[in-house]
C-alpha cells in the first residue's frame, strides 16, 4: 500500500492524519535492506536476500496498522517483553534484529535475554525491545511468527534426536519446507543439532523413480548426468529394492537412498551398500519407527535418515510479547 494511497483513503474518510507525519515508514524501509551482523552469521547471502525479502512481504501483507495508528500518539514509546510460554528451544533470535531493521528500527532497540539455541524453562523471558509503540505492535506478529515456527521445528528435530542417540546415524532435513521458508526452516534443523539435506536442486542431483524409468536404468540415468555436467555434482540414487541397489552400487554414486524399506528389507540391503558410499534411510519414518529402522543392521548402520516431518509438521512453539507502555 502506497503513502499515496494511504492519504487517499484518510481523506475520504475525514480523517486529518497524513503519513508524512510520522517519525518512521509507514510499513518498511525501502529495498535493499540493511541485514544485520547477526543474521549474515547464520545464513548465506542467498538465505539473507530471501529472509528479508520474507520479511517485507509478511509486513506487506499485514498492511498499515490502521487501529494502532489511529490510538497511539505517533511519538510515543514503549518497551517490551518476549517470553516463553512453554519449556522450548530459542531459535530465530537474529531475525528480530532483521525484522526490526526492515521496519526501520535501529539495532539497538532490543537485546537477547537467552543465548540462540537454549532450552528454557515456560516463563522465561528470551528477548527485551523498546521503541515506537506503534512500530512495536506491527514488529509484533511477524516475529513471533518466525519465532513460534523455527522454535517448534527444532523442538521436533530434538525429539528424533534423542531417539537416535547411541545409533551413530545422522538425523537428515528434506526439501519439503514451506515455500520462502527454506534457509530458515533448514537453519532451525542446524542449530538443534540434525543435519541439513541439500538445499536446492543443484548442490545434489537426485536421481528418482521418473528419472530411473524416463532414462532405462540407474546405470544410464547417471551415465547421463556424469555425461552432461562438468564437474558434475555429487549424485544420490533413490532405490526401491535389492535389485536396485545393486545397479545403484555399481555405478558408485555419493550416496544412495533406501527408500519406503522397513526393518527387514533394510538388514538384508545395507550390507550391500560399500562404506565409500553413504546410506540414507527414507520414507515413513516417524517417531515411532526411527530408532528401530537406525538398527536395522547392526552389520552396516545407515549414515543418514531424512525425516521431511522435522519442517512440515512441526508444531509451533508457544511465545508471546508484552508490552510496557510509556517505559
Amino acid at each position: 500500500m502506497s503513502e499515496v494511497f494511504f492519504d487517499y483513503h484518510a481523506i475520504l474518510s475525514g480523517a486529518s492524519f497524513k503519513v508524512g507525519d510520522l517519525p518512521f515508514p509507514l510499513l518498511h524501509e525501502e529495498p535493499p535492506f540493511a541485514i544485520p551482523q547477526g543474521v549474515r552469521g547464520i545464513l548465506s547471502q542467498e538465505g539473507c536476500a530471501l529472509a528479508s525479502e520474507l520479511v517485507r512481504m509478511a509486513l506487506e501483507e499485514d498492511g498499515p496498522d490502521l487501529t494502532s495508528l489511529g490510538i497511539f500518539p505517533a511519538g510515543e514509546m514503549s518497551s517490551a517483553h518476549i517470553i516463553a510460554k512453554q519449556e522450548t528451544i530459542v531459535i530465530g533470535l537474529p531475525l528480530i534484529d532483521l525484522v526490526l531493521s526492515v521496519i526501520g528500527m535501529p539495532a539497538a532497540s532490543w537485546s537477547a535475554e537467552v543465548e540462540e539455541g537454549s532450552v528454557v524453562p515456560s516463563g522465561t523471558v528470551v528477548a527485551r525491545l523498546r521503541g515506537h509503540t506503534i512500530q512495536l505492535l506491527k514488529a509484533e506478529r511477524v516475529i513471533l511468527n518466525l519465532m513460534t515456527h523455527l522454535s517448534g521445528v527444532g523442538n521436533l528435530t530434538r525429539q528424533y534426536l534423542h531417539l537416535l542417540e547411541g545409533t551413530g546415524v545422522k538425523l537428515l532435513d528434506t526439501r519439503k519446507t514451506l515455500p520462502g521458508f527454506r534457509h530458515l526452516e533448514k537453519y532451525a534443523v542446524r542449530v538443534a543439532g540434525g543435519v541439513n539435506h541439500r538445499m536446492n536442486l543443484w548442490e545434489m542431483l537426485m536421481v528418482k523413480d521418473n528419472h530411473i524409468d524416463a532414462a532405462g536404468s540407474i546405470t544410464k540415468a547417471v551415465s547421463s548426468l556424469r555425461a552432461r555436467f562438468h564437474p558434475c555434482p555429487p549424485i544420490e540414487v533413490e532405490c526401491r529394492g535389492r535389485a536396485e541397489v545393486l545397479e545403484a552400487v555399481a555405478c558408485r554414486p555419493a550416496r544412495i537412498l533406501l527408500d519406503n524399506m522397513g526393518k527387514e528389507a533394510l538388514r538384508e540391503v545395507l550390507p550391500l551398500i560399500p562404506a565409500g558410499i553413504e546410506a540414507e534411510i527414507s520414507g515413513g519414518v516417524t517417531l515411532e519407527n526411527i530408532r528401530e529402522l537406525a538398527l536395522s543392521s547392526g552389520e552396516r548402520p545407515a549414515d543418514f535418515i531424512s525425516v521431511g516431518r522435522l519442517t512440515h509438521s512441526a508444531p509451533s512453539a508457544d511465545f508471546s510479547m508484552r508490552m510496557d507502555r510509556g517505559c
